[in-house]
């Protein structure tokens, strides 16, 4: 039936708010983005109602599989609010491959899922664009996602991520290991920024501050507060896959999210063992500096809540520490040595010295 043979009120999935053929131009346009980010095991194509994996073909011969998922939280509001779209994809991918390398598994494939009220074919494209780039990054096929139209549940112009991580890890190489023991070092790799947790103190303190996020930012002069604060969060996949494989030395790791060092750190060791973290070894980027005098935030409150400068936590053993921080820096990470593991009496991370705010 076509538009002139309609009955006079009857109704269309369109006039309800869905467009069907905006979705299908989504499609039609994210299709080489897609492609793009084919590996071993994966064609990348997407149309199907399933992506596939093959296993064998990536290589392994008794793999655990990781999985993780995620999302952006409350960073795609600045997004929103700025009309910078380009980089919250690489933050939702980021989010969930980093869970899975601290396992030591290899990120395969990522799905996503894009929800909005209603679908603007340019955002949605540029959101894409930085989920197939984060893949790129990562090593991770794209091997499917859902998009959403749900007009009423957001408002104009808003709309939610959320990511789908699948990772590979040989059943001998899992972490985190079972020899962490005292005296073992802890390294602490260089965040890009605030990542992408946080974010609802994030905005509070801005509101607080009156800054625009089209005016220069306050602790980067040189970019917009909108794009400085939309910096993507770092993916340390690659990197740390070489160095787990290269020194066979890495026991344990943490990606430091929502929680801090205080929350995250203690996840990945025995009970019997706390971090002794020495504050002077963290080079704290402005960013943080500007929230917690803009904000009035105490340091035990910046430690909780943000990554303070450190994305990455990294156990290893004192005599291979120099080994293991030379590899990551061949591999272009910027490397902390922030103190070691000792016997636990009451935290499980405890302090000393001063972040330089």
């Amino acid at each position: 039936m076509n538009d002139r043979t309609r009955a006079p009120n009857a109704l269309r999935y369109a006039d309800a708010g869905v467009d069907i053929d905006a979705g299908n131009r989504l499609v039609d346009r994210i299709k080489p983005l897609v492609k793009a980010t084919r590996r071993p095991g994966a064609d990348a194509e997407i149309g199907g109602f399933g992506g596939l994996f093959d296993l064998k073909a990536a290589g392994y011969s008794d793999p655990l599989l990781v999985a993780a998922n995620d999302g952006v939280g409350t960073k795609l509001k600045v997004a929103i609010d700025s009309g910078i779209h380009d980089t919250v994809g690489i933050d939702l991918v980021a989010m969930c491959v980093n869970d899975l390398v601290v396992q030591g598994a290899e990120p395969l494939f990522f799905l996503d899922y894009f929800a909005t009220g209603k679908l603007d074919v340019d955002a949605a494209t540029a959101v894409v664009a930085g989920i197939a780039e984060g893949c790129r990054i990562a090593g991770a096929a794209l091997i499917g996602g859902e998009t959403a139209e749900m007009p009423g549940l957001y408002g104009d112009g808003d709309y939610d991520l959320a990511g789908f991580a699948v990772g590979a890890v040989e059943r001998s190489g899992l972490l985190p290991r079972a020899d962490i023991a005292a005296g073992d070092v802890l390294l602490g790799l260089a965040s890009s920024g605030v990542h992408s947790n946080g974010f609802s103190l994030v905005r509070k303190i801005v509101e607080l501050a009156g800054v625009d996020y089209a005016a220069p930012a306050p602790f980067a002069p040189e970019a917009t507060l909108g794009r400085a604060l939309l910096e993507p969060t770092r993916i340390y996949v690659k990197p740390m896959l070489a160095a787990i494989r290269k020194t066979n030395a890495v026991k344990a790791m943490a990606h430091i999210t929502g929680g801090g060092f205080i929350d995250n750190i203690p996840r990945v060791l025995p009970d019997e063992l706390a971090a002794a973290i020495d504050l002077d070894a963290v080079v704290v980027p402005p960013v943080f500096g500007w929230l917690a005098r803009t904000g009035g935030v105490e340091t035990r409150e910046m430690l909780r809540t943000f990554n303070c400068g450190v994305g990455m936590i990294v156990v290893v053993a004192a005599e291979a520490a120099d080994s293991v921080a030379a590899s990551l820096q061949v591999e272009g990470e910027r490397v902390m040595r922030l103190g070691s593991l000792v016997p636990r009496t009451s935290e499980g991370v405890v302090f000393s010295g001063t972040l330089s705010l």
